[in-house]
């Protein structure tokens, strides 16, 4: 294959949210041909840059994936294969990136609140902003103010991403950015928030910087707020 025939398959590949060679995708009849997996290495042996791979194969795969999400033609579970078929490409990918001095776009903490145990959009959000090039510190769920404080302290991150699904735990996250502010490091972070049960309005009453309403919409907003 040559090296645009890779990049074209790894894109395709992502579209079809298949991690490697044993995943079915989206299309029948893809089973035992090279995945996400494979065709990174591929990628990797034959030369090509870890940006190429990444902006042409596995950005632009998750381009089309958001198009087709936003009009209807995937569902989350679409979504979700597609983001960890990225995933396991940027795992093999990120021992190269530093050989290759490619620097990150930024550092990013992710959390779902005290008393949430919710997890699978923040799971698509970390895998997503894997993909577009950031480095992604996921501190899991049912995760308190006082523990996220410390983390930005010792990490200096450029975002806090907060999630929520429940009402009855959103106020943690405003608890979360009174604790900042109370750290003194509330300047220092950008935080955004999402979740089901989360709006903008609310995001704008607990004082946050942005509101996603997918994970896609969420990469968006940490490519403008770093602007």
């Amino acid at each position: 294959m040559t090296n645009e025939e890779i990049i074209q398959l790894l894109k395709e590949n992502i579209i079809q949210g298949r991690r490697d060679e044993n995943d079915e995708g989206l299309e029948e009849g893809m089973v035992g041909q090279p995945g996400a997996k494979e065709l990174t290495e591929a990628a990797i042996e034959a030369g090509i840059s870890p940006d190429t791979i990444i902006l042409e194969g596995l950005t632009a795969g998750m381009n089309v994936v958001g198009e087709k999400y936003e009009a209807k033609e995937y569902f989350i579970p679409d979504m979700l294969a597609s983001a960890e078929a990225t995933g396991i490409a940027m795992e093999i990918l990120e021992p190269h990136l530093a050989k290759a001095g490619v620097s990150s776009k930024g550092k990013v903490v992710v959390a779902t609140v005290k008393g949430d145990l919710h997890d699978i959009g923040k799971n698509i959000v970390s895998l997503l902003l894997k993909g577009a090039g950031y480095e992604v510190l996921d501190l899991g769920n049912d995760i308190p103010p006082e523990r996220i404080v410390d983390v930005v302290r010792e990490e200096n991150p450029d975002f806090v991403g907060l999630s929520a699904l429940l009402t009855t735990t959103m106020k943690m996250m405003g608890e979360t950015i009174n604790r900042l502010r109370e750290a003194g490091l509330r300047d220092k972070v950008k935080v955004l928030v999402g979740g089901a049960a989360v709006s903008q309005d609310f995001a704008d009453e607990i004082g946050a910087d942005g509101y996603g309403t997918d994970g896609f919409h969420a990469v968006r907003l940490v490519e403008e707020l770093r602007e």
